[in-house]
């Protein structure tokens, strides 16, 4: 990989950063497209990080980042344009910093989860129970709701869901039951962790359901849903799609996205 002191600087931000496999293909496509760049995770400070972010935009060679947990709503007070997309869901996870220094915000979320999403089945007219009320999770009914599903959301705090659903104008469930729905998006963490209880009784799962977690790990959830008949994925290739709209904003250029994957599946 050629990369020299000319080399424009790329990252994923967040806290913690350890476990991200951005920078597997994000260098890989650099690589392969011969571009002297270099992608590396940053793990900023919680409390200081507008102020840590402000000075890495201050750094010449820097271009951009990608942000995950938990700077995707904090980092719009450091944007100067921010997307449509952004506007709607209210939140960012790409930053792209112009020549000329402007702070570029951007949702790519969405499009990872729809383009993967939509390979397991057609959204339109489906009946999709969503998990959570972040971040994440508003990204992914504002791509089902632009897909034309039903969208019904849960939180374990009600009145996150209440708002969530009220911003987009969608359902409130009352519980994680996932019967008479055509599909389960979660969109929380759990799962990530060994000793995390289960989100609800996955026996109640039904054979044919679109079971989907955005975890790009192994999860009970995933696991558990293709025991039982379910069409299951983890989010990893919505992991990459992402990215890839991330190097298209920051780069202009198709990434080989069919190489990209076989490699961040090794």
């Amino acid at each position: 990989m050629r990369v020299d002191g000319g080399a424009l600087l790329y990252a994923v931000v967040g806290n913690p950063i350890k476990h991200s496999l951005s920078p597997v293909f994000q260098n890989a496509a650099f690589e392969r497209l011969g571009l002297n760049a270099l992608y590396a995770p940053l793990e900023l400070p919680v409390e200081t990080f507008e102020e840590t972010l402000r000075g890495l935009l201050k750094v010449s060679n820097f271009a951009g980042c990608n942000l995950t947990v938990p700077f995707k709503e904090r980092v719009l007070a450091l944007g100067d344009r921010l997307s449509e997309e952004v506007e709607k869901i209210g939140s960012a996870n790409t930053l792209k910093k112009t020549p000329e220094g402007t702070v570029e915000l951007y949702n790519t979320d969405w499009l990872g989860f729809l383009k993967h999403f939509s390979e397991l089945t057609d959204p339109k007219g489906k009946k999709v129970l969503v998990l959570g009320a972040g971040g994440t999770a508003r990204a992914v009914v504002y791509a089902l709701k632009r897909a034309g599903a039903r969208v019904w959301v849960w939180n374990r705090t009600p009145s996150k869901a209440r708002k969530l659903a009220s911003d987009f104008g969608v359902a409130v469930a009352d519980r994680p039951d996932p019967r008479g729905f055509d599909a389960v998006v979660n969109t929380t963490s759990v799962g990530m962790r060994p000793q995390d209880p289960p989100l609800f009784d996955y026996s109640l799962i039904e054979p044919g359901q679109v079971v989907y977690d955005v975890v790009y790990e192994k999860t009970p959830l995933v696991e558990e849903a293709k025991r039982r008949g379910a069409r299951a994925e983890n989010g990893l290739k919505m992991l990459l799609y992402q990215g890839v709209e991330s190097f298209k904003i920051w780069t202009g250029l198709e990434p080989p996205v069919g190489e990209l994957w076989k490699l961040l599946k090794e």
